[in-house]
């Protein structure tokens, strides 16, 4: 794959915070971004130099935008893997549609961490009724039963206590098939974000430790508070995964320690990550930049990290009423998403707080450090 020169175009598929991100990295390389977005004033079209308004599945939309750029890449998986076709058809596309078919859905998610020797938690599929009975017999409860496809954020999921709960969820999730899920007894939940280029270089972020709070992400630390040894096997997990996926670009990773200490992957996302977001503050090179520079060809430099840090989204009215005192806060670096109506549940934005290198506090620290926005510890890892 040849370097893609300064003044070219890279496109973007998808409107987001992700795409946002990635195309003010792309403009610190000398890149122009253009978007392909539903939304004509969402965040990523507020700061790109081009913006094709269409569906993902509009062919005549996506070929104006293939026209347009000259190599593409997208930011969430929640998009045509059809059209991912017809645009690779027309200019270089990374990652592949190949890879983006196997994270939208998550048998064959599982299917290919089996296949690759990569650890997960107990599963089984579920077609119909029979198969969810056999599920829970072969699980035992609690176990979670999720649908396939489009769940992100604690949604498409519910966690089945009993057989008298099997109905319901079986005639509430959709579409189907569903995967249920074994319980694992998890001691936290880590990430790694992992770039590679067409030559087959790597470049691993080290290992984050993550918090959810109602299935939202809510706090990120780097880097994880688990033993180096751990931190190493987690690390080289995810090159092995990028490797198998012949991978080109960037790869959100996140797995669970077990209480064993023992790793399980949960699952994996080609594109910056929410729980990559400490990078832009505490890294030379943060991952919306690796992501730019693995598309498009320019080398990866080593995933350094100059200090520790906490991550923490800003959710909804609650948070960005706080706005004013997170802008206050010397130590509380904001990044704001551009989003204007704050919904309950909404990803609006985050900050990030920085300590020096193997300084990451304890508990009461990071409280104290997180200023207006300090909160009791999040109590769940959905």
């Amino acid at each position: 794959m040849n370097r893609l020169p300064p003044g070219r175009v890279l496109g973007i598929v998808g409107g987001g915070q992700l795409g946002r991100m990635s195309a003010i990295a792309a403009a610190r390389l000398g890149y122009r971004a253009h978007v392909l977005t539903p939304e004509a004033d969402g965040p990523a079209a507020q700061v790109s130099h081009g913006v094709t308004v269409g569906r993902y599945d509009d062919h005549d939309a996506l070929r104006r935008f293939a026209g347009a750029v000259d190599v593409i890449t997208f930011e969430f998986e929640n998009i045509s893997a059809d059209g991912l076709d017809l645009l690779s058809g027309i200019r270089p596309v990374h990652p592949a549609g190949a890879i983006l078919r196997i994270s939208q859905d998550r048998i064959a998610e599982k299917s290919f961490m089996g296949e690759n020797g990569v650890p997960v938690a107990p599963w089984h599929a579920v077609e119909n009724r029979a198969d969810l009975d056999r599920a829970a017999d072969a699980l035992g409860y609690p176990f979670i039963l999720k649908t396939t496809r489009l769940g992100y954020d604690g949604k498409g999921q519910a966690r089945i206590h009993s057989a008298a709960e099997l109905d319901h969820a079986f005639d509430t999730l959709r579409p189907h098939p569903l995967v249920a899920e074994g319980m694992v007894r998890f001691a936290c939940e880590v990430s790694v974000m992992v770039a590679r280029n067409a030559r087959g270089d790597i470049s691993t972020f080290d290992v984050t430790e993550n918090r959810h709070r109602n299935g939202i992400l809510d706090i990120s630390l780097a880097p994880a508070r688990i033993p180096p040894a751990l931190a190493a096997q987690a690390q080289e997990l995810a090159r092995r995964i990028a490797t198998a996926l012949g991978l080109i670009g960037l790869l959100g990773v996140e797995m669970f320690v077990d209480h064993d200490g023992s790793l399980r992957v949960n699952e994996i996302a080609p594109r910056p990550h929410n729980s990559g977001h400490w990078t832009m503050n505490a890294c030379p090179v943060d991952q919306f930049e690796m992501h730019v520079r693995a598309v498009t060809g320019l080398p990866l430099p080593p995933a350094i990290r100059h200090s520790d840090a906490v991550m923490k989204n800003l959710i909804g009215p609650d948070d960005m009423a706080l706005w004013p005192e997170i802008l206050a806060a010397p130590r509380l670096l904001a990044h704001h998403y551009g989003k204007v109506e704050a919904r309950p549940g909404r990803k609006m934005g985050h900050v990030n707080v920085l300590f020096p290198a193997g300084g990451l506090p304890g508990e009461f620290g990071v409280e104290a450090a997180l200023g207006p926005l300090a909160t009791p510890p999040a109590d769940d890892a959905a």
